[in-house]
């Protein structure tokens, strides 16, 4: 890292809008335990959680979760460290067999949707008896790549600015960043 991307990196962050705090992400996560334990107590779901932006929502979604279950993951990108996205790549496939399996996928972020349903679509392609998904963020905005999109499961909603925190990254850093934040104006023009 040069010393000018890491002078920028921190711009970013100290130029920041926050969206949410940790303790607003918190709560919404416990409302989606609440809302996912009502509806799987009694099934025998795989959480399959997108690498990387879904490890955050996953590792505090978990320990709230009062049934049995499986998780797995798979990493699938558009964006490789830019800004904005591109063809989807598969990185890594679910190392568990999804046939007959009632998935729950966990992510950070549903902007436009594109890389979600291209998962959901390759889960039921691998015999997944049901897929549901679970996101911590929900992008208001229409560009969606289905209109109507929504997630079974969505933590917060937020503005169409690009966002970083709580899993997010700006440029592959900044997922530790608590909260949920959205890059100022001026920030963005100088990527």
């Amino acid at each position: 890292m040069t010393p000018e991307f890491r002078q920028h990196l921190f711009d970013v962050r100290d130029n920041a809008k926050q969206l949410y705090s940790m303790e607003q992400i918190d709560q919404a996560i416990l409302d989606m335990a609440a809302a996912i334990n009502r509806d799987y107590a009694d099934r025998d779901p795989l959480l399959l959680t997108i690498m990387n932006g879904g490890v955050v929502l996953m590792g505090k979604l978990l320990p709230l979760l009062e049934f049995p279950l499986q998780i797995d993951y798979l990493h699938a990108t558009r964006y490789r460290g830019d800004t904005s996205g591109a063809v989807i790549e598969w990185i890594v496939t679910p190392g568990l067999s999804l046939k007959g399996r009632e998935v729950i996928i966990v992510d950070d972020i549903l902007d436009v949707g594109a890389t979600l349903l291209a998962i959901v679509d390759a889960c039921e392609k691998q015999g997944a008896a049901s897929v549901a998904t679970a996101v911590l963020v929900d992008k208001v905005h229409d560009r969606k790549a289905m209109p109507g999109i929504k997630a079974d499961y969505t933590g917060v909603e937020a503005e169409d600015a690009y966002l970083f925190g709580c899993g997010m990254d700006y440029r592959e850093y900044w997922r530790n960043m608590p909260g949920l934040y959205a890059v100022a104006e001026q920030q963005e023009q100088k990527q």
